[in-house]
This record gives structure tokens, sequence and C-alpha cells, in this order.
């Protein structure tokens, strides 16, 4: 079992060494890639590597536990449960960025998402999400898809495909089992 001491500071490598590598464009292609070279670290701390869910469909969502949108939690969890076994990965990320919607410690968040929601999908530590600071995975998002898709809000949607392209974007006032969200899910769960 890796201390938390010691992941951030290999955690910490890895995200800088992603970083100043910057995204890797495809061929013919305004896409970058891959989405499983970046590194989050579990609410539990434990890493969370992307790399762990190659092959398989991935939304990321950044979140916060006092928003107007925080319903959204149940949404994401019908979505883990609903294709979870299909192929398909939900990771929360809380993130403070917008009005200090989720001043709580990760402790706090995990005991609320549980209590409140039910929530069994991955949820990481606090990020950033938008800025020079943000987390590199939504510095390259934004890079990708273009700063018109970046988080404007909490419980901004990517949707990551099984070879780690990005998809698609979904802004915080798309639900997650919007008919849009679900037929992208669908038409890109691997097998």
């Amino acid at each position: 079992m890796i201390d938390r001491r010691t992941f951030v500071a290999a955690g910490s490598a890895a995200v800088l060494a992603a970083a100043i590598a910057g995204p890797a464009r495809a061929a013919g292609s305004s896409i970058a890639g891959p989405a499983h070279r970046f590194l989050f670290s579990g609410i539990n701390g434990q890493p969370l590597p992307l790399s762990a869910f190659a092959g398989r469909l991935i939304l990321v969502a950044n979140t916060a536990s006092q928003c107007a949108y925080t319903g959204q939690y149940r949404d994401l969890q019908a979505l883990h449960e609903t294709y979870g076994s299909r192929g398909l990965v939900v990771i929360g990320t809380p993130s403070n960025d917008f009005g200090g919607q989720e001043p709580g410690s990760e402790d706090e968040i995990a005991g609320f998402c549980t209590a409140e929601y039910g929530v069994t999908f991955a949820l990481t530590t606090k990020v950033r999400v938008r800025g020079g600071e943000a987390h590199p995975f939504y510095r390259w998002a934004a890079e990708t898809l273009g700063t018109l898709n970046a988080p404007r809000w909490n419980f901004h949607k990517y949707l990551v495909g099984p070879d780690g392209r990005l998809l698609k974007a979904f802004p915080s006032a798309v639900s997650p089992r919007d008919p849009r969200v679900v037929a992208a899910i669908e038409a890109n769960l691997p097998g």
C-alpha cells in the first residue's frame, strides 16, 4: 500500500511530466489525446490514473456539494449503475472554483456524497478546473475542445473514448441523463 505522502510526491511528478509533455495531436485531427496519461488522486488518497481505464468509456464531471446542480450526483450515480458493467467509468472531480461551493475536506465531501446520493463512482481529491492552476486534464480538455467547451460552472462533463480521445463536452445545465449524454454514452461504449 502506498502512503499518502509517497503518492502525492509521485503523483506530482507524473502530473508535472504530463503538463510539460503537452497534448499530442493526432494526425489530421484537431482532437488531442490521449487522456490516459493523466493522473488524479482518489478522494481516499490512492492513485487514480486514467490509464487504469484504457479501453473503457470515461465520463468526468467537476462537482460541488453546495450548488444548484448538486442533484446531478444522483444522475451520475444512475449512469454508473446503468452502464458501469458495460464499460462506463464515472469520475467526479470536486472543485471549489465556482462560487466557493465545495469548501469541505475530502472526508466531508465523501461523507456527503455517500449519505445524500449513495455515490459509489470514483471521486478525486479537490482539483482546480480552470485557469493556469487547473489540473492538467482540464487544461488539456480546454485546449482540445476549445475554451468555449471549458467548465464555466460546476457539473461540466467531459466524455473520453475508450482510446483516450476527448469526444464531447456537456455544460452544467445538461443533466447526465439528458438524451444527448445517454446517446453519446451508448454510441461509444466499448465492444
